[in-house]
C-alpha cells in the first residue's frame, strides 16, 4: 500500500474492472465523469455505505461476494423504483494496513456484478482511514419519465406482494455464526440435504439477486401502486409503504415465502424463521401492493417470466399500520428491522 501510493492503488485497482460503457462519455481517469441520459428519462439517483463490524465481518462473507453484496444493495434500490442501474461511483475509506489482495478481491466482486447488470464504474474515491474499511457505492439509473415505482400509492383493496422467498439471509448469516451441524444431521443422506441447505443459506446472504427484471415487469404492468424493497426487514418496509400511502396493511403469517431450506434450518437449530422473514432483512426482494382485479394476471407474467410473486396480504383501510395475521388473531407488527440508532 505504501509503496504503491493513493494513485498507484486506484490504477491497479480499476485495472480489474471490464468497462461498460453505457452512455459514458468521459469514464474513470478525469476530474469528473460525464454521461448522457436518454431525454424521455429521469435520474434515479441511491447511495449506500457498508462499514466492516456493523454490515459485514470477514468472517462472514468472502471479499469477491463483499464486492458483489455491496453493489448489490444499491442495485435494489434502482429496481425498487422500476429502473435500470447504469453507473456507479465507487468510494473506499481503507486502513493503511490493509492487504491489497484483499481490496482486489472486492474489486472482482464489483466487477462480476457490474458486467451482470450492465452497469458501469465511472469514478469515486480512495481515501486512508484508521478503521475500520468503509466501502460507499453511489449508483444512478434511469426510469421512464413520471412513471418510477413509489412508496405512496398503495389504496384500500389492494394485494400487498413479495417477489420471492425472505428470510433467507437472515438465516445465511446465522449459519454463518455456527460451527455445528443440526441435529438432524444423522445419515448420509442428511448430510447430502445439508449440504445443499448451506449453498442455499450462504447464496441468500453473500449473494443476493436485485430484482431488477421484476422492477421492470411492475412498471410496464400500470397496476403497482407501490413499491419497496427489502433490505432492512419485510416488517419495516411495509411500515414504510403504510406511513407513505396511509394505510393499514395486513399480511397472513402463512402467506409470507419462506424456503424450505430456511425452515429446516430452523427448525434444527430451534430458531423462528418467520422472525427472520419479518425482521431479518438484506433479502432484496421487491415488496408492494397491486390493484385486485390484475393480480393473477401479473402473477402469471411474472412465472411465464421465470419469476416469482406470492400475495401475502391485503391493504385493509386507512391510517397507518401493519397487521400480521395467525389463525383468527391479528396482531401488530412493529417497524423492527436493521436500524443504526436504536438501542
Amino acid at each position: 500500500m505504501r509503496d504503491l501510493g493513493e494513485f498507484g492503488l486506484i490504477d491497479r485497482l480499476t485495472a480489474r474492472l471490464k468497462h461498460i460503457q453505457t452512455d459514458v462519455t468521459v469514464g474513470i481517469g478525469d476530474d469528473a465523469a460525464v454521461l448522457g441520459y436518454p431525454a424521455d428519462c429521469e435520474i434515479v439517483a441511491t447511495t449506500d455505505a457498508l462499514v466492516e463490524g456493523v454490515h459485514f465481518r470477514s468472517d462472514t462473507i468472502s471479499v469477491h461476494n463483499l464486492g458483489y453484496k455491496a453493489v448489490a444493495a444499491s442495485i435494489s434500490d434502482i429496481a425498487a423504483m422500476g429502473g435500470l442501474p447504469k453507473h456507479i461511483l465507487l468510494s473506499l475509506a481503507i486502513p493503511p494496513d490493509s492487504d491489497i489482495s484483499r481490496l482486489e478481491g472486492i474489486y472482482d466482486g464489483i466487477d462480476e456484478i457490474s458486467q451482470h447488470y450492465k452497469c458501469s464504474v465511472v469514478g469515486g474515491d480512495v481515501v486512508k482511514t484508521e478503521g475500520p474499511l468503509v466501502i460507499n457505492v453511489t449508483l444512478l439509473g434511469t426510469v421512464k419519465r413520471g412513471q418510477a415505482l413509489l412508496r405512496s400509492g398503495a389504496k384500500v383493496g389492494d394485494v400487498v406482494f413479495v417477489t420471492g422467498y425472505v428470510g433467507g439471509s437472515a438465516a445465511g448469516l446465522s449459519y454463518r455464526l455456527r460451527s455445528q451441524h443440526p441435529p438432524f444431521v444423522e445419515t448420509a443422506e442428511d448430510t447430502a440435504a445439508w449440504k445443499d441447505c448451506m449453498e442455499y443459506l450462504g447464496s441468500c446472504h453473500e449473494r443476493p439477486n436485485p430484482q431488477v427484471q421484476a422492477g421492470q415487469l411492475l412498471l410496464a404492468s400500470g397496476v403497482c401502486s407501490s413499491c419497496n424493497d427489502i433490505s432492512d426487514g419485510l416488517a419495516s418496509e411495509l411500515h414504510e409503504i403504510s406511513k407513505a400511502s396511509n394505510v393499514t396493511i395486513e399480511i397472513q403469517a402463512a402467506a409470507v415465502p419462506i424456503h424450505p431450506h430456511v425452515q429446516a434450518f430452523a427448525r434444527g437449530f430451534s430458531c423462528d424463521a418467520l422472525e427472520w422473514a419479518l425482521y431479518g432483512g438484506e433479502d432484496y426482494q421487491l415488496v408492494g401492493t397491486v390493484r385486485k382485479e390484475s393480480f393473477d394476471t401479473l402473477a402469471a407474467q411474472f412465472h411465464q417470466a421465470g419469476l416469482q410473486m406470492f400475495a401475502i396480504g391485503h391493504v385493509t383501510g386507512t391510517g397507518r399500520g401493519v397487521l400480521l395475521r395467525q389463525g383468527n388473531a391479528s396482531t401488530d407488527i412493529s417497524a423492527s428491522g436493521y436500524n443504526h440508532f436504536r438501542s
